[in-house]
């Protein structure tokens, strides 16, 4: 049974939250502020990670940033906080994907199911994909470049393997929102042009085999 850590100062909203998800299958675990947050992530090993922003103790981008520096859980932002400067911060810290209230339950369920299993999917990579000199190992989920391992963010990395699992194709800017950060995104697509920058100067002189599609995306070509 997969466990849903869900995290916000709200009672009835851990309630309605957890009343959705009790009846899909899966174990709820409880924390009303940042630092109960930790604990219960840090005893036990939720499979997802169900954030509010604004809580006592520990701040969602607190808890967020130290579950990042530990493990590569999906977590999942739900808060008041609609600007898409909070988005875009939200994203840069590692989360997975952000719903704003008010939201519809059903949706978040469907939102829940979908990051599993793209989870799920991932983890079952099980294979080493190298491409002049990069290589990235799907069952470590590491990053290797001419021997040396490169320190990615959870984002970046999945953002990595989209683009050589697609070797070769021109991939929009709103295909690797859907795929990578897996929301149907409506505002700045230029998160994605950032990601892809901050991914080039880390990959170092192999940067240049993420190519810019002028006008509509990126193409990761080692040629």
């Amino acid at each position: 049974m997969e466990k849903i850590l869900i995290a916000d100062d709200e009672q009835l909203m851990r309630q309605l939250v957890a009343d959705f998800l009790r009846p899909e299958g899966y174990e709820i675990l409880e924390a009303a502020d940042g630092k109960q947050a930790l604990e219960i992530y840090r005893q036990q090993h939720p499979d997802l990670v169900l954030l509010d922003v604004m809580m006592p103790g520990y701040d969602g981008w607190t808890v967020c940033r130290e579950i990042r520096r530990e493990s590569t859980v999906p977590i999942m932002m739900i808060t008041a906080k609609g600007e898409e400067i909070d988005q875009l911060f939200a994203y840069d810290l590692g989360v997975d994907e952000y719903i704003t209230k008010p939201f519809s339950p059903k949706i978040l369920v469907a939102k829940i199911k979908a990051l599993l299993r793209r989870t799920l999917k991932e983890e079952e990579g099980g294979e080493t994909t190298s491409e002049e000199g990069v290589s990235i190992d799907r069952d470590a989920r590491q990053v290797v470049i001419d021997g040396n391992y490169v320190n990615l963010s959870p984002t970046e990395y999945k953002l990595l393997n989209y683009l050589m699992t697609n070797a070769g194709k021109a991939l929009s800017r709103r295909q690797i929102l859907n795929q990578v950060w897996n929301y149907e995104y409506y505002g700045d697509l230029r998160t994605v042009d950032t990601h892809i920058n901050r991914l080039r100067i880390k990959l170092g002189d192999k940067g240049s085999v993420i190519q810019t599609v002028r006008g509509y995306g990126y193409r990761y070509d080692a040629k």
